[in-house]
């Protein structure tokens, strides 16, 4: 399971990754600051809480705990980002904190006790915990995008409408095995 487990949520993991990406591709600088209302998320906010996370759980996330005494998790709810090029720097630089602290996981280590806030997690129940974490709010972000985009945006999924000439192309080819994302 070990070696099929890492690959497997590592894809997942940049399937997430991609989709936010494609949602900023069609966002400016003014959209990712869009608000609903006063107490909801701008996609600035939100991706500014995923880094957050992302540095504080997967820094050294073998041997210290996931909330770092360093985290300042209050100021990721600010809105700071000054445009969407320094947003995306930072996206970058959590998932890269992600992708390395994760891929060279041994089957071995997916056992291992960790800590986040003093309450042990196996290595894969905190890459499960976090894992959902993260497309729920790549699912705000896209969620956002679309509603600032309207008619405009460009579906990120089988666009409506598309299902059965999908479905067609799909089993037109041959049985496979392969992770769904392989095509993206």
């Amino acid at each position: 399971m070990g070696s099929t487990y890492v690959s497997s949520i590592i894809k997942q993991f940049e399937y997430y990754k991609l989709l936010g990406e494609k949602t900023f591709d069609q966002l400016n600088d003014k959209d990712i600051h869009w608000q609903y209302n006063s107490e909801s998320n701008s996609i600035a906010i939100i991706t500014k809480h995923i880094v957050g996370n992302m540095l504080s759980r997967w820094t050294n996330f073998l041997t210290e705990d996931g909330e770092k005494i360093w985290r300042e998790r209050d100021q990721e709810f600010e809105d700071t980002y000054v445009n969407k090029a320094e947003m995306i720097v930072a996206w970058e630089k959590g998932w890269n904190c992600l992708f390395e602290a994760i891929t060279p996981l041994k089957q071995n280590q997916l056992e291992q006790l960790i800590y986040i806030r003093n309450q042990g997690h196996t290595v894969t129940e905190a890459l499960n915990r976090h894992l959902a974490h993260y497309a729920s709010h790549v699912g705000q972000i896209m969620f956002l995008g679309k509603m600032i985009k309207g008619k405009e945006w460009q579906s990120l999924s089988i666009p409506k409408g598309n299902s059965a000439s999908y479905n067609q192309e799909k089993f037109a080819q041959e049985k496979a095995r392969k992770h769904f994302t392989d095509d993206l």
